[in-house]
């Protein structure tokens, strides 16, 4: 690979912001015109200012698509002119759109300080996690983009500015152990020779050897990732009992709530056009009226063609019987942090690589999406289903762990499938197995 952009999820990434920019400046020019023109079709009838609302909503998403046209444009010149490099990175937190962080050269002590230009929500797709590892595309004295282990997506880091500031912000990372942590294994550099191979089983006859993260060192991982089991869950309705609609996570997946919160916000409007209001509020509650209607077309869409449909397959394959027992290990996507389940045989050993890996629903509110999960980051699981398939091939499963089931988000994805290696890589950032950096070593700030 010549340059980051080779990478395909960074390619992926990248015209998604491209298309992104262009969905809003087309938006905004659409809500331009459309306020244009009842301001001058009601030019008599409708209260000077009427208008404004939409009009400033147009002018926001305008300039919104504009700057991020720009910035995926400078981000293309930056992926296709440079390569990915995988660095030790800790966040130190920031105010407004800028957050502070700062990343380790792979191969020393020197320190980066960075801010990240982007909205929070945007930050949080590419935050590190507790072993803290993202990739670096750019000169860290000018700027680059930062992405989470695997490519994408991408956001653009400039140098922080201020000697003072930036020695404090290093400090601060160094109490986090930024110097102490691994050497991430560098995605476009030369391969590396496989850690491991597995043995063909006595009891399964002759298979060609596997390579990858074992049991072991992905226990481990998830070991470092784990936190302290916060408060239980409010129990809900057992789904062998129960229809599904009767499961409170189930509806939600179901977008149940969604449509019932658009339903809430249409009734209010038409309550409030049946008090006869002000005539010259009746702009504002006709544009707040086509907004909640428009939001419950969209999320009632959303449940029949594809919310209704997923939980029917989810509550047939959590209510199969006979489970396959397997071990977990529960560890979190970068890209975003949502929980995901690495699966390995009950009874092999600590060098077994995984079987399958499955994506799940983090089962907290918004506030604390991972309350509910297993209050161990390994052990043994049950899983249910194996009936319904995609058509790519990939079959639904159910994991029962400590007596409930975790929804999963996506088909359970088997090893040896496209892209696998690559999605254990991003789970848990392979390390060199030689590389480190002395506790004695001072770092030096650039």
């Amino acid at each position: 690979m010549t340059c980051a952009l080779d990478v395909e999820e960074t390619a992926r990434a990248l015209e998604r912001t491209r298309r992104r920019a262009f969905g809003l400046i087309v938006a905004g020019l659409a809500t331009i015109a459309v306020a244009g023109g009842l301001g001058l079709l009601f030019a008599d009838t409708w209260p000077r200012g009427a208008v404004n609302l939409p009009l400033g909503l147009g002018i926001v998403s305008l300039l919104g698509g504009a700057a991020t046209l720009f910035g995926a444009r400078r981000m293309r010149r930056t992926l296709g002119s440079g390569i990915w490099s995988a660095h030790p990175a800790a966040t130190v937190g920031g105010k407004g759109h800028a957050t502070s962080l700062v990343l380790r050269a792979p191969d020393g002590p020197e320190t980066w300080p960075l801010a990240a230009v982007a909205t929070r929500q945007r930050y949080e797709l590419v935050r590190p996690g507790p072993d803290g590892v993202l990739w670096w595309c750019g000169d860290p004295r000018v700027g680059g983009v930062l992405a989470a282990p695997g490519g994408g997506p991408l956001i653009w880091a400039k140098p922080l500015r201020g000697e003072r500031v930036r020695r404090r912000i290093v400090a601060l990372a160094e109490a986090q152990g930024l110097l102490h942590r691994p050497a991430p294994r560098q995605p476009q550099g030369p391969p590396d020779e496989p850690a491991h191979v597995h043995e063909p089983s006595l009891s399964t006859g002759p298979r060609p050897p596997l390579s990858g993260p074992t049991y072991a060192v992905l226990a481990a991982h998830a070991q470092r990732q784990a936190e302290a089991p916060g408060k239980a869950p409010r129990p809900e309705a057992d789904v062998r009992e129960v229809p599904w609609w009767r499961v409170r996570s189930l509806r939600r997946i179901a977008g149940v709530t969604s449509v019932l919160i658009a339903l809430v916000f249409c009734a209010a409007m038409g309550a409030v056009a049946l008090t006869g209001p002000p005539e010259r509020d009746l702009p504002k509650l006709f544009f707040a009226g086509a907004v909640s209607l428009a939001g419950l077309v969209f999320s009632g869409y959303r449940m029949l063609t594809a919310g209704l449909p997923t939980v029917r397959v989810l509550a047939r394959a959590a209510t199969t019987f006979t489970p396959a027992p397997r071990r977990y290990v529960l560890l979190y996507d970068p890209h975003g942090g949502a929980p995901v389940l690495v699966f390995f045989s009950m009874h092999g050993g600590l060098d077994e690589t995984p079987e399958g890996v499955l994506p799940l629903v983090p089962p907290g509110p918004p506030k604390h999406p991972r309350r509910g999960l297993p209050a161990l980051p390994v052990g043994p699981a049950g899983l249910h289903g194996w009936r319904d398939f995609t058509r790519g091939g990939d079959v639904f499963v159910v994991p029962w762990i400590d007596g409930r089931p975790l929804w999963p988000a996506g088909p359970y994805r088997k090893a040896g499938g496209k892209g696998f290696p690559a999605l254990l890589d991003r789970l848990a950032p392979p390390v060199e197995a030689h590389t480190s950096t002395s506790s004695s070593s001072k770092p030096r700030i650039t």
